[in-house]
């Protein structure tokens, strides 16, 4: 399958749930490439981006995952196809 690069953005909303968040991204550090998290506390959230590089299953398990911890916020944009 070939393999994408993207970025996902990532805002959490929750603060209880930053732990599930870094949890699910240390799982899945092997498609992460870098990782950016600013935090916001005067405005009660937290944004995190990262550009990956992994299949669509691999990017789309990520997502998934991340997007059904309550209080997070996922979107992501990714290549057509990376060349080999």
């Amino acid at each position: 399958m070939d393999k994408r690069i993207g970025v996902i953005g990532i805002v959490i909303e929750e603060f209880e749930s930053a732990n599930k968040v870094n949890d699910t991204l240390h799982d899945l550090a092997s498609i992460i490439i870098g990782r950016m998290g600013i935090p916001r506390p005067e405005k009660g959230i937290s944004i995190i981006s990262l550009i990956v590089e992994g299949t669509s299953d691999e990017i789309s398990a990520m997502t998934g995952k991340l997007g059904k911890i309550q209080g997070v916020n996922v979107k992501s944009a990714l290549t057509k196809k990376l060349e080999e």
